[in-house]
């Protein structure tokens, strides 16, 4: 097995080898049920060579970028048609954004949904489950864009929405999995890179599909991709006990949960011992929502990060070709193809940017260039703020935006297994994409509802939009300014305070200091020290005991050899002492976290007390982070209530809110 192979296997090998010394009797429940998962996971088999393992991990990752290759495709074919389903629909700005916003809607929800189904049904059942909720959204966008009714339409793309965060999570959890020690940063950008690319190909073909095939061409091509999808996803599901066994890699708690009820289907005494252990070990990686109110300060600081994020990048790309349209005076075909170079970017930024990841060792570094990203992306928005008559062109702002969005969404998710453990890796990428979400459904219905407000004054006036009152742009460009602006000062405060805690734990590491805590924790300890702790809170203490560690590191040491004296497992040990002792306080409290002690060292797991004050404005941000939700439900379905018409309401085909713009090149 290479050093890369028994990296990653460690967790495992950690659990698996109980003490010569220690009875039967004396091991604990996780060292049992880590060897029962360990011997499951290689028994029967032989060591995969490492060719042969990168082989078929190669197989893997081809599997996990097709699978959102139609999703991708689908989200983009609208904005390059919003004038043109403005003149034969006659839809106006308002329902076109909900017909956007009508797709992010249920991503507000579903990716925390799906990093919970990730974690308990395994990724390959719910991948399943996203891939055919799409395909069914797609097929009644057709219907709804064949039929000529937004509403329908809009139906389409509620339902599409229901698939396709839970997808991008299960996608990306598969490619951690599969990568986690094999170059997770090349790996996530091409796997990301592959839905980045159908994102740039939709936009930049879709309204020529529309007039060499007819307006329904561009539907029709994304039902399509998704159905190719979907059948991709059908092979992985076949082939992925195969993968999982060719690269060794660790088995999720859903596959652990399996073969444990298979095992106790059997009769043998010592199958259902194994079985009893196995459960145990897929409880113990089981993951709990509750739980994200624990991860800390920086945890919260990433996730409203992802809030402002949302609200300056994917509305633009909606929108983009619509704002140079009317800034510019340029024809729908000019608008829609220089609009779509703004996510060409990621195309070619995003394996540069992972292989750059995974080379670069030093602190800090991801945090630095997402600052540059931010940067270039508020470069982008003050051009296109400023008056026409003196940018003349939106080129600089095209090429801005391309780069520094071009690789700003890769470092939001590389930046997920450097604060948070494996274990949480997959709720916290679906809280990554709820929240992010949020802020674009948000700003979305908000900026269609302003676009229309203006347009009616203009109306009044008698005047195009081209040609008279372009405020609305105006106004829509300064919110963006303003936004981007609040998004870098974000990137700030999240590197201070990552930078703040890696520090703090260093110095409590490096002088053998347990955890502080306040004294009205002490006090609550007392209160609940006679109480019988709960099941959840009893599974945690039990696996920081001091005890139990020492014997399974002890055995380690002697059937492995040893790590270098600078590696994590060595040179960090517990973070309190064995004379703490278990309560509930002490439970609640204690937490899992990652901490670097050289930049050079990959993120090594630990265990950290929370303070009270941290776990309860952890409570407060999640009920605000609920508010922000309910918020974006109720805005989208007042408007969609009030504001989405019936095709006699538009007045039939090509008699609504026609925008008077020049079509043809």
């Amino acid at each position: 097995m290479s050093s890369s192979d028994l990296q990653a296997q460690e967790p495992l090998l950690r659990q698996s080898r109980p003490s010569d010394e220690t009875a039967p009797l004396e091991r604990d429940e996780e060292s049992t049920g880590g060897n029962a998962a360990a011997a499951l996971l290689h028994a029967g088999y032989g060591t995969p060579s490492p060719a042969r393992a990168y082989f078929v991990r190669s197989l893997a990752l081809l599997c996990a970028c097709s699978l959102s290759i139609g999703s991708h495709y689908a989200t983009y074919i609208l904005g390059p048609l919003k004038s043109r389903l403005s003149r034969e629909m006659g839809t106006n700005n308002t329902e076109f954004s909900l017909l956007i916003s009508a797709f992010s809607l249920n991503s507000t929800w579903t990716p925390l949904v799906g990093g919970v189904l990730a974690s308990r049904l395994g990724t390959t059942l719910t991948s399943i489950l996203a891939t055919g909720v799409i395909f069914l959204g797609q097929a009644c966008l057709l219907i709804g864009n064949l039929s000529n009714s937004v509403r329908l339409m809009a139906l389409g793309m509620f339902i599409f929405g229901l698939g396709v965060s839970p997808l991008a999570v299960v996608q990306e959890t598969i490619i951690v999995r599969f990568f986690r020690s094999h170059g997770l940063g090349v790996s996530l950008a091409l796997g990301l890179v592959a839905g980045k690319g159908a994102s740039f190909i939709s936009a930049l073909t879709s309204y020529p599909l529309s007039q060499r095939f007819g307006p329904h061409a561009p539907f029709y091509a994304s039902t399509l991709l998704t159905a190719f999808s979907f059948t991709i996803n059908l092979v992985y599901v076949f082939s992925s006990e195969w993968l999982v066994r060719e690269t060794g890699t660790e088995l999720e708690a859903s596959e652990l949960h399996a073969e444990a009820q298979s095992r106790a289907a059997s009769a043998g005494a010592a199958d259902l011992t194994e079985a009893e252990a196995l459960k145990e070990v897929a409880k113990k990686r089981m993951v709990y929502l509750r739980d994200i109110t624990k991860l800390g300060d920086v945890f919260w600081a990433y996730i409203g990060l992802n809030v402002l994020c949302g609200a300056i990048w994917a509305p633009f790309t909606h929108l983009v070709a619509n704002i140079l349209q009317r800034r510019y005076e340029l024809t729908e075909s000019e608008a829609s193809t220089k609009g779509s170079y703004v996510l060409a970017g990621s195309v070619f930024l995003y394996p540069i940017t992972g292989f750059v990841v995974d080379r670069v060792k030093k602190r800090n570094f991801v945090m630095r260039l997402f600052l540059v990203s931010g940067i270039l992306t508020l470069a982008c928005y003050i051009w296109l703020a400023l008056p026409p008559d003196f940018t003349k062109t939106p080129l600089p702002a095209i090429i801005s935006f391309a780069s520094g969005h071009g690789f700003s969404p890769l470092l939001l998710v590389v930046i997920v297994p450097r604060i948070v453990p494996l274990k949480y890796v997959s709720t916290t990428l679906g809280a990554h994409k709820a929240l992010e979400q949020t802020g674009s459904t948000i700003f979305q219905t908000l900026a269609g509802l302003a676009l229309d407000i203006k347009s009616k004054k203009s109306a009044e006036k008698k005047l195009l939009p081209i040609d008279g009152d372009d405020r609305d742009v105006q106004y829509l460009l300064n919110a963006f300014v303003i936004l981007n602006v609040l998004e870098i000062f974000g990137i700030i405060g999240l590197a201070h305070l990552d930078r703040k805690q890696k520090e703090t734990t260093a110095r409590r590491i490096s002088s053998l200091l347990p955890t502080t805590v306040d004294e009205s924790d002490e006090e609550t300890e007392t209160s609940h020290h006679g109480k019988e702790p709960e099941s959840e809170d009893e599974n945690w203490q039990a696996e920081s005991s001091e005890h139990s560690r020492h014997r399974r590191s002890s055995t380690l040491s002697r059937h492995l050899p040893l790590p270098s004296p600078s590696t994590p497992e060595q040179s960090i040990p517990l973070l309190h002492g064995p004379s703490r002792t278990s309560t509930v306080r002490g439970s609640r409290y204690l937490v899992e976290a990652i901490v670097e002690a050289e930049p050079t060292d990959p993120p090594a797991k630990v265990k950290v007390l929370r303070t009270k004050g941290e776990v309860r404005r952890g409570e407060l941000f999640a009920v605000l982070c609920g508010v922000l939700i309910a918020f974006a439900w109720v805005l989208f379905m007042g408007t969609a209530w009030l504001k989405l018409r019936s095709k006699e309401e538009r007045g039939g085909s090509g008699s609504g809110n026609y925008t008077g713009y020049p079509i043809h090149s």
